[in-house]
């Protein structure tokens, strides 16, 4: 009975602010609304589970959650806004850290790389698009599918190096493989991509062999460091990888960048920064949850930092594009499809791994669209002599024909 007019009592002190559209139904039937229309159901399946609720964060609401303690009925935009509404009433947030410092050796980066990827190929491929991309799509119109708009990324990137055919191109943390294979087949490169992850290095080879681009086309089972020292690449790209670098390795990750592109050569990154001035899921226990169960050892850097690192590794930076808009709506499409194979997920990887992917995705669409995280992509090239051999305008990257656009040129 203690518990439950505590609950009450809660129930009571949420309604004056009526911001948070929760019903908090308890183990013995009764429930108590937090407002005049609650969207979202939570169900404590034991007593004990009332105590999450009493002192909440995000960190606790996703463990009690995938834990079977608490159970969540409503859309999942509806659950994460109420989560997020419910623990910023209550929590007293923590002092705002965008980043944190980590040791990320090659062991620890592997072990973390096999935690978040190698979980199975077969689960991903219920969620993902056709080329198995992992990372924020790019949307023209915000109508595409999902296979559409993960193909408009991949030759995003492609035009915004300005990939010739001949060419040498070095994808870091390539995933499964899709952009070296797109790469190959549309714009003539020869291009190798590195990998930590056992299941993506055998998925990416086995592919390649079946797409017969195994003599353009090599994926490489090592971390980036160890990459042969004589190698050179003309182009380089590295997507959804500098969140696994930590902010520590920056100066050798931008260093080895460097080292291994050619004069006149081009790097684009991309990658996911916190923000600035928005303390946002951080203070609430998010991070801590991410760090738990999805992404352990990860680091997302604000953008200045990335910035300045690469500037100090004698990177030139010539253009910055934010995408954040594109991975909100990538996250709501990669959740849609994945409820959509809830039977075949379970199956796969069982309930809780189900519930970890689910509200963590959910979760990081909410982030997006609040602003708290964003995703950049930058185009720098090496800081040689003279101008970088880019076009006058961005026009390359978005007309077909505009690929024979001039360059810019240093003085007579």
């Amino acid at each position: 009975m203690r518990l439950e007019a505590r609950i009450e009592e809660l129930a009571e002190r949420y309604k004056a602010g009526q911001d948070v559209h929760l019903r908090i139904k308890l183990w013995n039937g009764r429930h108590v609304d937090l407002s005049s229309d609650p969207k979202v159901t939570i169900t404590l399946t034991t007593p004990a589970a009332a105590l999450q609720l009493l002192r909440p964060n995000l960190s606790v609401l996703g463990e009690a959650y995938i834990e079977g303690k608490i159970e969540l009925e409503g859309p999942i935009g509806e659950v994460i806004r109420a989560g997020e509404a419910f623990t910023r009433r209550a929590t007293v947030r923590k002092p705002f850290a965008p980043w944190r410092l980590r040791s990320h050796s090659r062991r620890l980066d592997a072990e973390a790389i096999r935690h978040h990827y190698d979980v199975s190929n077969e689960f991903y491929q219920l969620w993902l698009d056709r080329e198995m991309v992992y990372s924020c799509a790019y949307f023209k119109t915000g109508q595409e599918d999902l296979h559409t708009a993960q193909e408009q990324k991949l030759d995003h990137l492609c035009r915004k190096l300005m990939l010739r055919s001949g060419e040498r191109f070095l994808d870091i943390g390539c995933g499964w493989g899709a952009l070296i294979r797109w790469a190959v087949k549309h714009y003539g490169v020869t291009a190798t991509g590195v990998t930590l992850s056992r299941n993506q290095y055998d998925y990416a080879r086995e592919r390649i062999q079946r797409e017969g681009l195994q003599d353009r086309c090599q994926v490489l089972l090592c971390d980036y460091r160890d990459l042969p020292v004589d190698a050179r690449y003309d182009k380089i790209a590295s997507v959804g990888m500098v969140e696994h670098v930590g902010r520590k390795n920056f100066p050798v990750y931008f260093g080895v960048a460097h080292r291994h592109l050619t004069a006149g050569g081009l790097i684009l990154n991309h990658g996911i920064s916190t923000s600035e001035s928005n303390d946002g899921a951080h203070a609430l226990g998010g991070g801590d949850f991410i760090e738990r169960y999805v992404f352990p050892h990860g680091e997302t850097p604000p953008l200045s930092l990335v910035l300045g690192e690469m500037g100090r590794q004698h990177l030139e930076v010539t253009d910055v594009e934010s995408l954040r808009p594109h991975y909100t709506q990538t996250l709501r499409l990669w959740v849609s499809r994945l409820e959509a194979h809830r039977s075949a997920a379970l199956a796969l990887v069982g309930e809780k791994r189900y519930r970890i992917w689910l509200i963590y995705m959910a979760a990081c669409a909410h982030a997006f669209e609040q602003g708290w995280v964003s995703v950049y992509q930058v185009l720098a090239g090496r800081e040689d002599e003279g101008l970088q051999p880019l076009p006058w305008t961005r026009e390359h990257v978005y007309r077909h024909d505009a690929s024979t656009e001039p360059a810019r040129t240093r003085w007579p």
